[in-house]
């Protein structure tokens, strides 16, 4: 008896539809992607050189305590938002823009209610910003 042979068949991987799930994976991930304008402040550091700055007739002064509280011009503010602070300078500053705006933190206070003062007053379109320094002893 003779039996016939059956013939193998090629063995291929089909990559097409693989493809398709990549190309449609990049797409999504491209379509869902949020792109953020970073915006900069131009901020002042004061020279530490012991010159005397002159100060102008109005500014807004920004204490931050260690806790992160704020005060505004002596004002001890209740909420430490950005809202508030941001309240509270805008009733300082009458909508005013080129009032300057000096910013004075405890050395022990968190980074981010540095950055919360400064988001604040970056909202309000305030460009004149200082951060207060103390000179250091030179050794």
């Amino acid at each position: 008896m003779k039996f016939k042979r059956t013939l193998k068949a090629d063995v291929i991987i089909d990559l097409t539809s693989m493809i398709d799930v990549v190309f449609i994976l990049l797409l999504f991930f491209m379509l869902a992607t949020s792109f953020n304008r970073d915006t900069n402040l131009i901020i002042n550091l004061p020279a530490a050189n012991g010159q005397k700055v002159n100060d102008p007739a109005f500014q807004i002064d920004i204490e931050i305590e260690r806790t992160g509280a704020y005060t505004v011009n002596g004002v001890a503010q209740a909420n430490t938002d950005v809202l508030s602070l941001m309240n509270a300078i805008e009733q300082l500053s009458a909508g005013d823009q080129s009032v300057p705006v000096t910013i004075s933190a405890d050395a022990n206070t968190t980074h981010q209610a540095v950055v919360t003062a400064l988001d604040a007053v970056a909202r309000l379109g305030i460009s004149s910003i200082n951060i207060a320094t103390i000179q250091t002893e030179a050794n």
